[in-house]
């Protein structure tokens, strides 16, 4: 390995001293402080006037460490079978730093001056990462619960039930029977077009488990031909009729592209318990996650306007199957 003699090294620092003495004093004076200035720039500082940049920008790189939140993968759980994942957020710096200095801001600024600008940051395991299983609630971390209503029968309820999600501004998930379906087509496209989910509940309300692989096939399919044929929708779900399935349910349920969902919390309206109790269970049990069940009845008629009050005084959002299932986050209260 070659090393320099004193004598070279002395004078390379001579040379050195001479070019930044002719940088201060000399005629390379202005060029100097050009590329000084232009150092500057790059690295994010700016005149003595104005704010300091690096101030700031290390600021935000510092609060953004604890504004993280981890995802949450997507687990089997061995009650609720499989629980969907949830996505963590994380700073965007230079977007925050961007918007920032937007603003006027500089060194000194107080957190909640900033304009914190987020990324969702997705889970390593999704649900669509799980082996074949039902899924009875959401992801205890999302503030959501979701609306299921199936729908075998009960026309005369369903337009009073409409009136209430579209004053409320809520969207539900409705479980069509095919052959409820094949018949009520302009209904079904009326519910659609109001702005809720369409998914299948089989096509004759059989009792799932006691059906051979192809007949389970056949509910299914020919539900989710009429879904797409008729209303023009592209389902994920599919509810078993009465909650009665097998793993060859969710497994033929698998291989049509939809994930068996059940529920959380029945309502049991099929029975006509008064309005009341029902919100009184709903306000008793109801938590991130839930899934309701419902169906059109003159009990849910009449408790559904108690029941989305309900749900939104816990501070959760009523709202459909997909949002409830889904990874993404749900920050009601904004970002910070």
């Amino acid at each position: 390995m070659r090393t320099t003699s004193p004598v070279r090294l002395a004078a390379m620092l001579l040379c050195l001293a001479a070019i930044l003495a002719a940088g201060k004093y000399g005629p390379l004076h202005t060029y100097v402080q050009a590329v000084k200035a232009q150092a500057r720039e790059t690295i994010g500082f700016e005149n003595r006037t104005s704010p300091s940049v690096a101030g700031l920008l290390g600021q935000i790189r510092r609060e953004a460490a604890k504004r993280r939140i981890p995802p949450v993968d997507a687990t089997l759980d061995r009650v609720w079978k499989a629980i969907p994942g949830y996505n963590g957020r994380e700073v965007d710096i230079d977007a925050t730093y961007e918007q920032a200095r937007a603003l006027g801001l500089g060194d000194g600024a107080r957190a909640e001056q900033i304009p914190w600008v987020y990324r969702e940051v997705p889970p390593a395991v999704g649900l669509a990462d799980l082996e074949p299983a039902p899924t009875y609630r959401g992801n205890p971390n999302k503030p959501m619960v979701g609306l299921m209503i199936n729908v075998a029968w009960g026309n005369e309820y369903l337009p009073s039930i409409l009136e209430t999600l579209r004053k409320e501004k809520v969207s539900a998930t409705f479980f069509f029977d095919g052959s409820w379906l094949a018949k009520n087509g302009a209904l079904a496209q009326e519910i659609v077009r109001e702005g809720h989910e369409a998914s299948n509940h089989a096509y004759t309300h059989p009792a799932m488990s006691s059906l051979d692989s192809a007949r389970q096939r056949s509910e299914i399919v020919r539900t989710e031909e009429l879904l797409k044929t008729k209303l023009g929708v592209r389902n994920r779900w599919f509810a078993p009729p009465s909650g009665d399935f097998n793993q060859t349910t969710v497994d033929v349920a698998a291989q049509a592209g939809l994930r068996t969902v059940l529920w959380t919390l029945d309502t049991i309206d099929w029975k006509n318990p008064p309005a009341s109790s029902v919100v009184a269970k709903v306000s008793a049990r109801a938590q991130a996650g839930t899934l309701i069940l419902m169906h059109p009845t003159q009990t849910t008629r009449d408790a559904l306007p108690g029941i989305i009050r309900t749900i939104r005084a816990k501070g959760l959002v009523p709202g459909t199957v997909s949002e409830t299932l889904s990874e993404k986050r749900l920050d009601p209260q904004g970002n910070e």
